[in-house]
């Protein structure tokens, strides 16, 4: 199984996507951050599960909430970067500013 490191913008995207949802719902946020959760063990023990999007990157798609993780692997280190958790409304090219 490969490690993970989620990058501290990424940790940010998923911790205000937990408080909007508290917001709708009470333990909404908890639920979403479950799922990131468990979506990032799936990646960690099958990173090439998910196609490459762009250039490096590849993406997976929560299944309940409409995120993406944003992601690539170090195969030397056999470690997951994880660079971002965004809506699927959002526009990737916000990447290049982080």
């Amino acid at each position: 199984m490969y490690k993970s490191i989620i990058l501290p913008l990424a940790k940010e995207d998923i911790r205000e996507a937990a408080l909007w949802y508290n917001k709708q719902q009470k333990e909404l946020g908890k639920k979403f951050t479950t799922e990131v959760r468990e979506n990032v063990h799936f990646i960690r023990q099958n990173p090439k599960a998910s196609n490459v999007r762009y250039k490096n990157v590849r993406t997976t798609v929560l299944n309940v909430f409409p995120f993406m993780i944003h992601y690539t692997i170090g195969e030397k280190d056999k470690i997951i970067i994880i660079s971002a958790v965004l809506h699927t409304s959002r526009n990737p090219q916000l990447l290049k500013n982080r």
